[in-house]
């Protein structure tokens, strides 16, 4: 039995240094519960400066293959994200016999799969519970709390900074431009936040849950992913008065023909558990034939929330080492489904569009829309201006690729001054 679980810390960055501070500060009451002495080794950060007078200076280094090497060294805990070197530094981690516990979505969303394998051919463990949610645990219960259920849905709010934008243009009518300055100012946002708000940081965590939830490998780059720089006050405001809220959606469900796995803003009923979710909290909604439908809520980024996952992780790991159970993850994609084309999903939609007001303009969009069997539940007339008038219409079930056909001959329309937007309904 070893007297002692070193850890070596790859990243002290927001994450790592969270992690490093619950280390050491419960560095007692951690240790006394897995009875095994429980140590940070090493930390290498790229930038050291960032360490001065925050760790002993013994315990820092520039090169990460210090801790990946290093012999005391039972658990590396990866926190750079990001494809390269990430990837290099797991593998030859897990290829020297370490444990894993890294926070890496893009990573596991894209080479996920094959170091699960490694892992597992090594008898070493990879955990990855940070990577979805922030704190929130979902990937554990999915892969074991839920194990006896056949997950038919799983839908959620997984990027707090898109969510703090569409709150506050729910609630303060913002300006979407405004609210994401305010959501920079405030750190909920990052200087470039282009994966953020085009759904890209969406897409990777939805491939990872998508692929626990029906045990078929699905990748980020298979996800069909639409951010929300498209949204208008307009959109929110027709949104509330119709018992909707809008939100950046990441959902993945399976049928018959294979798994849909996407990230949209989604009109939901105002009445749903996800509607309810604002600023930067997350929440992620699962539906299993079993247990019906659960979900998990709270803080999906920061510095301790996120550092509270990789923490557990690395506790799991501990009592895997003490009981000399390794590689207990595994990859659990042992069935291959195919991933639905965004053209091939059913919906209802929600369109907003500019058109010339007068007399059979209404019967000339219905028209081309009952061409291609796009059926409308509604349609309201909510501003005329100019000679001109906003139609918003929402349609019944449809597939996507009749209703682009549609939408394809109505922007052609010499009465169609402008199609706005288009929303999926969701819920």
């Amino acid at each position: 039995m070893k007297e002692q679980i070193g850890i070596g810390i790859i990243g002290f960055g927001t994450v790592g240094s969270g992690v490093y501070h619950i280390l050491t500060t419960k560095a007692s009451k951690l240790s006394q519960r897995a009875r095994t002495d429980i140590k940070v080794i090493l930390v290498a950060e790229k930038y050291p400066e960032l360490l001065k007078d925050r760790i002993p200076v013994e315990l820092v280094t520039t090169d990460a293959y210090e801790v990946i090497n290093h012999p005391d060294i039972d658990i590396v805990v990866e926190v750079i994200g990001g494809i390269e070197p990430a990837y290099s530094f797991i593998k030859k981690a897990l290829e020297n016999g370490k444990h894993v516990v890294t926070a890496n979505k893009a990573l596991m969303a894209s080479r996920g799969g094959s170091l699960l394998e490694l892992a597992e051919s090594k008898g070493v463990d990879l955990f990855f519970e940070a990577s979805v949610g922030g704190g929130i645990p979902i990937i554990r219960p999915l892969k074991y709390c839920l194990a006896g259920n056949a997950i038919q849905r799983v839908m959620g709010i997984v990027n707090g900074t898109t969510n703090y934008v569409l709150t506050k243009m729910a609630e303060e009518g913002m300006p979407l431009d405004k609210a994401l300055k305010e959501a920079q100012s405030q750190g909920f946002a990052e200087a470039d936040p282009t994966a953020d708000i085009e759904g890209h940081d969406a897409a990777a965590k939805i491939a990872i849950l998508a692929s626990i939830a029906f045990n078929s490998r699905v990748t980020a780059e298979q996800v069909y992913a639409e951010g929300i720089m498209d949204i208008a006050p307009e959109d929110i405001a027709y949104a509330l008065e119709m018992g909707y809220a809008i939100k950046l959606i990441a959902l993945a469900k399976e049928d018959e023909c294979g798994v849909d796995v996407r990230v949209h803003p989604a009109m939901i009923p105002a009445s749903h558990p996800l509607a309810s979710v604002s600023g930067v909290m997350n929440a992620i909604f699962v539906e299993g034939d079993a247990v019906g439908e659960v979900m998990f809520y709270g803080p999906g980024a920061g510095s301790l929330p996120a550092a509270s996952a990789i923490v557990g992780d690395i506790f799991e790991v501990v009592l895997n080492i003490k009981l000399k159970k390794m590689g207990s993850t595994g990859c659990s994609c042992f069935e291959h489904k195919e991933v639905k084309a965004i053209d091939e999903i059913d919906s209802r939609y929600y369109m907003r569009l500019d058109a010339v007001d007068r007399p059979g303009v209404l019967a000339k969009i219905a028209q081309v829309f009952g061409e291609d069997n796009v059926s409308i539940e509604s349609v309201i007339q909510k501003n005329t201006y100019g000679g001109c008038a906003e139609l918003v219409f929402v349609f019944y079930a449809v597939k996507e690729r009749n209703l682009r056909e549609s939408l394809k001959k109505i922007g052609q329309l010499d009465v169609v001054n402008k199609i706005c937007n288009v929303i999926r309904v969701e819920g």
